[in-house]
């Protein structure tokens, strides 16, 4: 594939906020610790802290990878090397950079994958930069979340594929026997069957052979990129759970979390950020298998919403300490639990996730846990061969692409029109007998001058008018050519909206097969923080 590069706020698509921490603006300084630079990297090694108890986080993630094999599951791909990435944990010099996603099936939308790309992308560039350390790229599973609308269904080249079911409870506990029909819907619009292709093969195994969704995301995953040393963790355990309990009582009981971000957020919107989650009083959930709901406080006793189940002070630490597996974070306590079992120094997110974490840092303080590195992940669009054609024919340069249609078409017509289609020379020529009009009548009356302007300023109105209807006749006149930029918005940009948010990478890895990871990990740049354009 060829590569061009962007800058974001170039593509319009990217928020405010987002553009100034990449730019490094100082009124955000004190929303994140080092910045996002191998300088920055470098700071932080000198004063990074793990808390991880690391033979735990092993002993953990070896078993969720290989405890289950008396269970008759089919064996992960790269099982030895990702053995190895596992064991190199232990060691004080490694360190993880971690990115995070609901367990979409099929993977989802595209910047899914870039996650994961950015991640180990970004893990080879630190290596090279501190060859003594090593770095292992994380994907932690949202296993715990319980938003099934969210993950059950994916979109392939315009079409919906959607798991009909209903789901209650943690996602990752959820059993997919009932994804058949999902199953060949993914499998009928790709053009593959689970025997002659290597993603069908993929899929139908992660989707029928295993009893958990959270099982079969790391299966599939795997699938795709064990062979870069990525390692996946499902944190819904009672072992780490455990290591993170006298936060999680301190936590409810003193309601930190909720004081921290909400002055943080204060001074976040004074700064015109927009807020992207608010704490609550308690920001922790109350799960078991097909029960996720929320911890309240109400006189005088710990409730689980929508339950029965009450608990007093002194049974709520009980219950933390028996059973730590059943509290589980929401979505601004779970940066912190991550940072608290990984040896982590880098978090990789998309716009929205960047500008939450933002608000935690008061937190993270106040509990005296390091704040990672905030990394934007890399964003992409991949072009196919034929519209990448269409574009060369049309003259168009990455950036004007991501334009409106309106404004390409206008653009490309003042461009190639033998005509002259603005009226500025007229108009500066009448501007000119405007100011003698006004002169004029000035001398005559003085109250005289602001009807002169008005009347300027309609003729204005009238000469844009006229102005857009000759843009309007001469695109009539390449209306042909013009609908080629229909065609191109509509092949690139699905629902008016960034590829990667829509398609899944489906089309592109029965196209590709597993090139098509290799040269995603080949031209995105986690460091750069450039829109990476693709083309066939």
């Amino acid at each position: 594939m060829d590569a061009a590069c962007i800058d974001y706020k170039d593509t319009g698509y990217f928020s405010q906020t987002v553009i100034d921490y990449l730019e490094n603006a100082p009124e955000l300084k004190s929303f994140y610790g080092e910045r996002p630079t191998l300088q920055g990297f470098a700071d932080f090694f000198d004063h990074k802290k793990v808390t991880a108890d690391r033979n735990l986080l092993a002993e953990v993630l070896l078993e969720q990878y290989f405890g289950n094999s008396q269970k008759g599951e089919p064996e992960l791909e790269s099982a030895d090397f990702i053995r190895k990435r596992i064991e190199l944990l232990k060691d004080n010099d490694t360190y993880t950079v971690t990115t995070g996603h609901q367990l979409n099936i099929f993977t989802g939308p595209l910047y899914f994958i870039y996650k994961i790309v950015t991640a180990i992308k970004l893990c080879r560039q630190l290596k090279e930069a501190h060859p003594d350390k090593n770095f292992v790229p994380v994907y932690w599973m949202a296993s715990e979340d319980h938003d099934f609308a969210e993950i059950n269904y994916t979109n392939i080249g315009g079409k919906k594929v959607h798991w009909w079911y209903e789901a209650s409870g943690a996602t990752g506990r959820i059993n997919p026997d009932t994804m058949r029909q999902a199953l060949n819907q993914y499998k009928g619009v790709l053009g593959i069957d689970g025997h002659s292709s290597e993603l069908g093969e993929m899929v139908e195994t992660a989707y029928t052979k295993f009893d958990h969704l959270a099982d079969a995301t790391r299966y599939l995953v795997n699938a795709l990129f064990g062979r870069y040393g990525l390692v996946i963790i499902d944190a819904d355990d009672h072992r780490l759970k455990q290591s993170f309990a006298p936060i999680m009582e301190r936590d409810i009981i003193e309601q930190n979390s909720f004081k921290n971000i909400t002055a943080a957020n204060l001074q976040l919107q004074k700064l015109g950020v927009h807020i992207q989650v608010n704490p609550r009083e308690i920001n922790f959930f109350y799960l078991k298998d097909n029960l996720r709901e929320r911890l309240v406080f109400e006189n005088d006793r710990y409730n689980v919403m929508n339950t029965d189940i009450s608990f007093t002070e002194a049974e709520l630490k009980e219950e933390l300490k028996t059973a730590p597996e059943r509290f589980s974070p929401n979505v601004v306590m779970r940066p912190l639990y991550q940072e608290c079992i990984l040896p982590n120094i880098a978090y990789v997110g998309g716009g929205a996730e960047v500008v939450y974490w933002l608000e935690l840092k008061s937190n993270f303080d106040f509990y005296k846990v390091d704040f990672p590195i905030l990394i934007l992940r890399n964003s992409g669009l991949v072009i196919r061969k034929e519209t990448a054609a269409k574009i060369k024919g049309m003259e168009l340069a990455p950036a004007e692409i991501f334009k409106s249609a309106d404004e390409i078409k206008n653009s490309w017509v003042k461009k190639h029109s033998n005509h002259d289609l603005t009226l500025a020379d007229e108009w500066r020529e009448l501007e000119r007998i405007f100011e003698k009009i006004k002169l004029h009548s000035h001398k005559i009356d003085r109250t005289l001058e602001p009807s002169a302007a008005a009347i300027q300023a309609r003729l204005k109105h009238a000469i844009d008018n006229l102005q857009r209807k000759m843009v309007k006749a001469e695109k009539r006149n390449y209306q042909t050519r013009l609908e080629q930029i229909e065609h191109i918005k509509a092949d690139i940009f699905p629902g008016n909206s960034l590829q990667e948010r829509q398609e899944n990478f489906g089309l592109s890895y029965v196209k590709w097969g597993q090139l098509f990871i290799d040269e995603l990990i080949r031209n995105f740049e986690p460091l750069d923080f450039k829109f990476t354009v693709l083309t066939e």
